[in-house]
């Protein structure tokens, strides 16, 4: 079997059955993590897709993530948005948990914002921030290029030297202090999940550098770069992780503290949005 050839008759479906809907041609793709697919609610002109509408994209089984391809406008940008994504843990290839990204590529995307909540490491955080991405770590033991690469998407080896843009981590900072806070930034460790990670794991992932972890993001970026397309990366610190503070986790905390921050992202969001006209 051609797995490019399957991939690219795969886009090509999926395109087809976006353009059933819309001919818009989005600027900025969004991936919009637990607590803040709301965002796409908001957006104008919309255009609202069910996962299940498009061919390719699995539908999400994690609570918070609706499972919508949004298109539409947010301060006066073309953007589409995933109201929710795949994880390697509901038992997606990693291939499977990009392809949601890959269409909105391929719908005219050059630029993404990609959201996740995280726990954090760093010993300077507290509940309720959020974290500028610098790197990344990709600790999930899979990539989503392995396989017969396609040359019509991007390299064979792809450079990620410099994954999260600096012009657009530039244009972050700047919008956080509009609003009237200043942005952590650090290290994200991307693990398989779902367990939450052991105290001795976090111990180890402190001592390779890293300042939050969770259980995505990573392949996204993976697969912008592949495809040339810039990357702006937030975490919203939702609880310390393990061994770092007081009691057990549960998801339940990592929805309650990212709809406390809900306002303070979307603010976020729409200030780095008006910067990138």
């Amino acid at each position: 079997m051609n797995q490019t050839l399957d991939l690219q008759q795969a886009l090509q479906n999926a395109l087809s059955d976006v353009r059933n809907h819309t001919d818009r041609a989005p600027a900025v793709a969004l991936v919009l993590g637990s607590g803040l697919g709301a965002f796409a609610d908001s957006l104008e002109n919309a255009t609202v897709i069910p996962y299940a509408e498009i061919r390719g994209i699995p539908k999400s089984s994690v609570a918070g993530h609706k499972g919508c391809l949004v298109l539409g406008d947010a301060e006066g940008v073309s953007v589409v948005a995933m109201q929710g994504r795949n994880h390697l843990y509901e038992g997606h290839t990693a291939a499977e948990v990009v392809f949601g990204a890959r269409l909105m590529f391929k719908l005219g995307a050059t630029s993404m914002i990609v959201t996740n909540a995280a726990g954090g490491i760093d010993p300077e955080f507290s509940v309720g921030d959020l974290m500028l991405l610098s790197d990344h770590l990709n600790l999930t033991g899979q990539n989503c290029l392995l396989g017969p690469n396609d040359d019509s998407l991007g390299a064979r080896f792809v450079d990620m030297t410099v994954a999260y843009d600096q012009d657009l981590r530039k244009i972050a900072r700047e919008a956080a202090e509009e609003i009237g806070f200043s942005l952590k930034s650090g290290v994200y460790a991307g693990l398989l999940g779902p367990t939450y990670e052991t105290p001795a794991e976090i111990r180890m992932l402190q001592t390779i550098g890293a300042s939050a972890v969770g259980m995505s993001t990573v392949h996204e970026v993976i697969a912008a770069r592949h495809m040339s397309v810039r990357c702006l990366g937030i975490s919203c610190i939702t609880n310390l992780a393990a061994g770092l503070g007081d009691g057990t986790l549960s998801h339940d905390e990592v929805k309650e503290t990212a709809d406390q921050v809900h306002d303070r992202f979307v603010g976020l969001l729409r200030g780095i949005l008006r910067k990138m006209q």
